[in-house]
């Protein structure tokens, strides 16, 4: 009986030790199978991101410059790339004609002054012999028609003498307005005409961006249509400039205008944003970005990092309260800084998502442990 006892005393122990093992391996097993992993706990936050548009730069003003007269350079007074003034003479135009057109007007006037003075003297002297009786009306109204048709030429001759003595001054072709000389293609010796331009004054002290919005950015502006264009580009924050280098120029600018017509081939609305240009440094003809900033208040923002995509669809894993991973469909705003997300729909505050080995190590269905 000892030894049955004995014998029932070593079963029950092994049996004992059997489960015990077991219930290690076990426990042991789960927590292989639950691996460690970051998890991030979703809560609204203010979203900062920003847009980026390719821009086009130009002066505020881009004059062309064209001669009013005909005729051959004589004098280049400036160079390409130089900062003149209103007034500053650029080119000079051959005025030997000009010159000689203003004489012979001159001389013109001259003549017609004399002749006025002459019909005037007669016509007084026939008024005086029609008061007397001495002649007939009709002879005296032929001589005041002679005056007044000496007067009609002197006043032709005056009309010319001004036109000539334009033309002259217009062989001196003066800046219309503080810029910088752009290409100037023809130099002394070549002829130039109205139809060509000597070159293109730019006045830079402040210039202009333009740049594109798309249709989705036009609703996005004006609220779905609640508000007007106008209000809409009030209410937009100042912008950057990034250049071509991609440094950011050092001043903010201002979104002035934007159009009020969708081109049909790109479906943009060209947009112009203003920038002071105090020490010339952009130029006609530079490029670069336009960086719009926006803010959202009160967004859900996670990590790009955490989510993947399934036939153009977006998920994340969020956890249970069984700390297993379930697929969630996620839809997110269309801009974004390139490294996280403002979610629109599909998640909510509380929710935790799996930041960590999406798409290698993380499965659907899976069991992990959560770590901050």
């Amino acid at each position: 009986m000892k030894k049955q006892a004995l014998t029932l005393v070593l079963a029950a122990a092994t049996i004992s030790s059997l489960v015990s093992s077991c219930g290690k391996q076990q426990q042991a097993g789960m927590q292989a199978a639950a691996p460690e992993i970051a998890v991030l706990t979703v809560e609204p936050s203010t979203a900062e991101y920003q847009n980026t548009y390719p821009a086009t730069i130009k002066g505020k003003t881009d004059i062309d410059i064209r001669p009013q007269v005909t005729g051959f350079i004589t004098k280049v007074h400036v160079d390409e790339g130089q900062r003149v003034h209103r007034g500053q003479v650029l080119f000079t135009i051959d005025q030997v004609q000009y010159q000689a057109a203003v004489d012979q007007a001159l001389a013109n006037v001259n003549s017609a002054r004399s002749a006025v003075s002459t019909a005037q003297i007669t016509e007084q002297n026939k008024r005086m012999l029609l008061d007397k009786n001495i002649i007939s009306e009709t002879e005296w109204q032929m001589a005041a028609n002679q005056l007044a048709q000496a007067k009609a030429a002197q006043s032709q001759a005056e009309a010319a003498l001004t036109n000539a003595r334009k033309n002259l001054e217009y062989t001196t072709v003066k800046a219309p307005s503080d810029g910088v000389v752009g290409t100037i293609p023809n130099r002394e010796g070549s002829l130039a005409s109205p139809s060509s331009a000597l070159t293109t004054i730019s006045d830079n002290s402040e210039v202009y961006a333009y740049f594109s919005l798309s249709e989705k950015d036009l609703l996005e502006l004006t609220e779905g249509g609640k508000s007007s264009v106008d209000a809409g580009v009030k209410s937009m924050p100042k912008v950057k400039l990034q250049l071509a280098d991609g440094t950011m120029y050092p001043y903010e600018g201002t979104v002035a205008t934007v159009s009020g017509v969708i081109d049909n081939a790109t479906g943009a609305a060209s947009s112009r944003a203003l920038f002071d240009n105090p020490n010339g440094m952009l130029r006609s003809g530079n490029t670069g970005q336009i960086v719009v900033p926006r803010n959202t208040e009160g967004a859900l923002v996670i990590p790009q990092k955490a989510t993947y995509e399934v036939q153009d669809l977006r998920y994340v894993y969020t956890l249970n309260d069984s700390n297993i991973t379930v697929p969630t469909q996620i839809t997110v705003q269309p801009y974004n800084d390139g490294h996280t997300f403002v979610v629109t729909s599909g998640l909510k505050a509380g929710d935790r998502i799996v930041t960590e080995g999406v798409g290698t190590v993380v499965r659907a269905n899976m069991p992990v442990t959560p770590k901050q």
